[in-house]
């Protein structure tokens, strides 16, 4: 749906009643989160405390930015917050526009533990090469729940991650116009973009990940259970005689 221009337009359909809030989320094909020199260039001190403000050590080369007289550091640091990804999304039915609420899409443990609420942003994306989104330098690091929702890397190279809520119901058959502004470069390293509309039940999200998972487990604990228990029948085994235990026996290596 998306193409290599700034704005791009494309089209859902809503395949039956969804209740709100309908969750909005972006998802990204072959981008790797979970590698090693990426999930370390962070620092959770400084996101926590201004009081570690100068702590960049682990975030280099996004650690600190040249200036006149020194080295300033970037607030937040590391290769993690510099790559946000910054694509936006409008939608509407018709004429009218579905708002998109952003706040609660972050877990409250990051937004109050992880995350401080005297810490904003600095020398944010002022290099030479912008890695993605900007943030507000006014709002703490605390509240930019974008933010907060990307810093929680990814296990597999194809994750999602919530972008926003829909807080109303949306129809059967409602053809949803989806306005997308391109900004997140994922051609350089043949990745995908997508949008994925969804909503919960009392037993959470739909993820047939875990399910498809859960069932390959038991099957093969269902087998192993029934082969095991064919062979014991066919070729049952003697129970050990104790009196070979190392302490049944003498010092002489006999048994009592």
């Amino acid at each position: 749906m998306v193409s290599h221009e700034t704005t791009s337009q494309g089209y859902l359909q809503v395949p039956k009643q969804m209740k709100g809030p309908v969750y909005v989320y972006y998802q990204l094909e072959n981008f790797y989160q979970n590698h090693r020199r990426y999930v370390k260039s962070r620092n959770d001190k400084q996101l926590r405390s201004k009081a570690h403000e100068q702590s960049t050590k682990e975030c280099e080369p996004e650690g600190t930015v040249e200036t006149d007289k020194d080295k300033s550091p970037i607030v937040p640091c590391g290769l993690i917050a510099w790559s946000l990804f910054n694509d936006t999304y409008q939608f509407s039915i018709g004429s009218k526009l579905l708002g998109v609420n952003k706040k609660g899409i972050a877990w409250d443990s990051d937004r109050k533990d992880r995350f401080g609420s005297d810490v904003y942003p600095k020398n944010f994306q002022s290099g030479a090469l912008i890695g993605g989104a900007k943030l507000n330098s006014s709002i703490p690091l605390s509240e930019q729940e974008d933010l907060i929702v990307w810093m929680r890397t990814a296990a597999l190279p194809s994750f999602r991650k919530l972008y926003g809520k829909i807080e109303e119901d949306l129809d059967t058959n409602n053809i949803i116009s989806v306005v997308v502004q391109n900004n997140y470069n994922t051609y350089s390293f043949g990745g995908k973009k997508r949008i994925v509309l969804s909503t919960t039940s009392w037993i959470g999200g739909k993820n047939s990940f875990i399910g498809v998972g859960f069932f390959m487990v038991g099957g093969i604990s269902l087998f192993l259970a029934v082969g095991f228990t064919f062979v014991y029948l066919l070729k049952p085994r003697d129970l050990g005689d104790p009196a070979y235990l190392s302490w049944n026996r003498s010092s002489a290596g006999y048994m009592n």
